[in-house]
């Protein structure tokens, strides 16, 4: 009877600490492996992993606690399916419900939604991680420092070069998309987009 008691009272402290970061979860899973689907089962791996351990957590940031454990599930994951992760990023999956919006309005979310993407797909997972943290789930250099497991300093400066290469890229690939197609330029063949640190 004791031990159903102190169950279901875990259960309880887990659902009101961990579940309201599943959002947050969620999006840091579908930016490091780039698909919804996948990001659902990155985050549910990541949610039996937070359960299981739930017990050893001693208070403190719950939401780094557990974006710690679904950036470990999600690079785990990443390792095992490195083969399959040649598709393309799919912009429906990700697109929010932008329907009462103009044509015209609509059209340019799908730019620079699409152009976002594409820039962050240029960045290495370490670069991309730290950015979404910062950028898209609004975490403090100390709770990315402990997500990430290094040092602020070095959290500060990886968010340099993640905003500096992200820069860079998406001006890129605004500059190309605004050549006209009959330039000079497009009759070249395409070459891959590669950053390379300055």
């Amino acid at each position: 009877m004791h031990n159903e008691r102190s169950e279901d009272t875990q259960i309880a402290s887990f659902d009101e600490i961990i579940l309201p970061h599943l959002n947050a979860a969620h999006n840091l899973a579908r930016w490091l492996v780039r698909g919804s689907d996948d990001a659902e089962d990155v985050v549910q791996e990541a949610c039996l992993r937070a359960f299981r351990y739930f017990g050893n957590f001693r208070g403190g940031n719950a939401r780094a606690w557990l974006l710690s454990i679904v950036r470990t599930t999600a690079f785990a994951w990443l390792q095992k399916n490195r083969a399959r992760l040649a598709t393309e990023f799919d912009e429906e999956i990700h697109r929010g419900g932008y329907e009462a919006l103009n044509p015209e309005a609509l059209l340019l979310q799908r730019a620079d939604t699409q152009l976002l993407e594409q820039a962050m797909k240029h960045l290495p997972d370490r670069l991309r991680e730290v950015l979404v943290l910062r950028e898209l789930e609004g975490l403090s250099y100390k709770e990315i420092a402990e997500v990430v497991g290094v040092p602020m300093g070095t959290v500060m400066s990886t968010l340099f070069r993640a905003r500096e290469r992200f820069r860079h890229a998406a001006s890129d690939l605004a500059r190309r998309e605004a050549q006209p197609k009959g330039s000079p330029a497009s009759g070249r063949p395409s070459v891959s987009f590669a950053l390379v640190p300055r």
